[in-house]
């Protein structure tokens, strides 16, 4: 999702979460990768990178590693593998970052998700990218960043990722048109980069699962999004654009006053259903991305939040897991400690957003117990072809 800087959001405590001993469940067995396999998924989470032994979200951080390798088996890069990270100028890449996680990553055991390709949002490119004079041939120049970007990435890591979002928001939520950004202006139409990102991709990475990424969701206020994203669906369908999966993000969100979580879901449910049923009648698997709550329209008190939170979560991800087209499912962070809720959707009464399965402690919450239940009550996954 969103940049942010950890550093200037979490003050330092790492050595005293380092030596905590984290327990997440009572049985051996009880963790959510284990419930996500039984129905033949993969669990995971998004992670990031820091010094060692830092208070962030990192597998750098010891007790956070222990939740990693607790309850996923597949990881995704918080922001390390964006364009501002990774490519600071036009002719020059710095993976010093992000090759350590994915070390990390691929000796530890996990697979790895690869996020993203191409963000297709002006306001997340780096400044080069932005300003970049593509001279008298502008669709070429924009071809051979695009290009040597996509090839740079998939190349270096090959099958150590086995799934990428290609593409990231390229919808205006506000509109449901395609965001116009440098490289489509070159190239002749948003269109036209995100058809040559998929391509290329399918051709840099062919054993690789190539996922559309957005964030439509299934609260009021969505529908234009939605509506944009299924009209991009089916045009990509109708040009033969290699696209594997719809990537739901899944920062869902109670935003206005509620003591009832389960009525406000159960209200949005027919025409979330009507949505995800459209996506898969056009041949698309899913993937749950970046799931987390938004608790901004709940009570402050932690007994009440926690549960509407938990209620709401459940009632999502049991529609989620009703479609076999589900593939992975991923959270945007483990531990409210290190989530972008705290900096990004902050509640109004300034009290810690409670959207993850730990909390500030790294103590399992509610919401964890109902997202075990969904993953191990949900269908079976259709695999998909090879």
């Amino acid at each position: 999702m969103t940049m942010i800087d950890r550093r200037s959001i979490l003050a330092g405590s790492a050595a005293l979460l380092a030596a905590t001993t984290v327990r997440a469940a009572d049985a051996p067995g009880d963790t959510l990768k284990g419930a996500a396999a039984s129905k033949d998924r993969r669990f995971g989470s998004a992670f990031a990178w820091s010094p060692a032994g830092a208070d962030a979200g990192s597998f750098a951080n010891p007790a956070y590693a222990a939740l990693l390798k607790r309850d996923c088996d597949v990881l995704v890069p918080e922001n390390q593998m964006k364009w501002q990270a990774i490519r600071p100028a036009a002719d020059r890449f710095d993976f010093s970052r992000f090759d350590p996680m994915v070390e990390w990553a691929t000796t530890n055991g996990f697979a790895l998700r690869g996020h993203t390709l191409f963000w297709a949002y002006s306001r997340w490119f780096p400044t080069w990218l932005n300003t970049h004079d593509f001279g008298q041939r502008p669709a070429i120049e924009a071809v051979r960043i695009l290009d040597q970007h996509i090839d740079t990435v998939t190349k270096r890591y090959g099958r150590k990722i086995d799934s990428y979002d290609v593409v990231n928001e390229a919808v205006d939520p506000d509109t449901g048109t395609l965001r116009e950004t440098s490289l489509s202006r070159a190239m002749g139409g948003t269109a036209n980069v995100l058809d040559h990102a998929f391509r290329t991709a399918r051709a840099a990475a062919p054993h690789a699962e190539l996922v559309y990424n957005d964030y439509m969701s299934w609260e009021d206020g969505n529908a234009k999004h939605r509506a944009g994203v299924l009209a991009l669906l089916a045009e990509f369908r109708r040009r033969g654009t290699p696209v594997d999966a719809l990537g739901v993000q899944s920062h869902i969100g109670l935003f206005q006053p509620t003591t009832d979580a389960g009525a406000v879901a159960k209200r949005l449910e027919p025409e979330w259903r009507a949505f995800l049923d459209r996506v898969t009648a056009m041949g698309y698997r899913l993937v749950i991305t970046e799931f987390d709550v938004r608790d901004k329209g709940l009570p402050a008190a932690i007994g009440p939040r926690d549960r509407g939170v938990a209620d709401f979560a459940r009632a999502y991800l049991d529609i989620m897991l009703s479609y076999p087209q589900l593939g992975d499912v991923l959270a945007w962070g483990l531990s409210d400690r290190y989530s972008w809720l705290r900096g990004f959707e902050p509640r109004p009464d300034g009290e810690v957003t409670r959207g993850c399965p730990y909390n500030m402690d790294l103590k399992a919450k509610p919401l964890r117990s109902a997202m075990m239940a969904a993953l191990a009550g949900g269908v079976r996954q259709a695999r998909r072809a090879a």
